[in-house]
């Protein structure tokens, strides 16, 4: 059965107190982290952000509470999410085997938040390598592996461990700086050695 990301999802997964995966603090919390990260780096502010799996585009309020300045734009598998908050919110359909066919524009920051622990290794390889060359700055990837202790949305997860996440990434040329924070190939060079992991 295909999963479906329509209102009842999201009313289940990030509405409903008893059954939500993140509170809004929660939220902030990492939308705060991500963002500082990837000005630590850049040496500015961020202008853009792009959100790979942004759902109804949680991050947005956030970022424009911090910048509200900064251009987001949100790319989402979901009818439901393109047809109620797209316009309103610059989300556009598309899923992550999709994003090498997306034409999209670079951003300071890419987000991808609880989205690869569903998608098949054969798109992760090659969506990845899109995130690392969109990427002018850090991108904040948010993933569960089979070490951690999961709670929450486990219809189609795919387990996979952190050792092999962090190969995958590094592959693609990201460089691992912090909690899920990656910076930009293009950016490399600029990490001092304590920096890094």
């Amino acid at each position: 059965m295909t999963k479906r990301y329509d209102r009842a999802y999201f009313d289940k997964w990030y509405r409903n107190p008893r059954s939500r995966v993140n509170a809004d603090a929660e939220v902030r919390r990492k939308v705060a982290l991500a963002l500082s990260t990837a000005e630590y780096f850049l040496r500015r502010n961020a202008r853009n952000v792009l959100d790979i799996g942004c759902g109804e585009g949680a991050w947005r309020s956030h970022l424009r509470a911090l910048r509200p300045t900064i251009a987001y734009a949100g790319i989402d598998p979901s009818e439901y999410v393109v047809e109620q908050f797209g316009k309103e919110r610059n989300i556009r359909r598309g899923g992550f085997g999709e994003l090498t066919s997306l034409n999209l524009a670079r951003a300071d920051l890419v987000v991808c938040s609880d989205v690869l622990h569903y998608v098949p290794e054969s798109e992760i390889r090659e969506g990845v390598a899109e995130i690392a060359r969109l990427c002018n700055g850090l991108a904040f990837i948010e993933v569960l592996t089979s070490e951690d202790d999961i709670i929450g949305d486990l219809d189609g997860l795919i387990r996979r461990s952190s050792a092999w996440y962090r190969r995958t990434f590094a592959k693609a040329g990201l460089v691992e700086v912090g909690a899920y924070c990656w910076l930009s190939p293009k950016l490399r060079d600029s990490v001092a050695e304590m920096e890094s992991h």
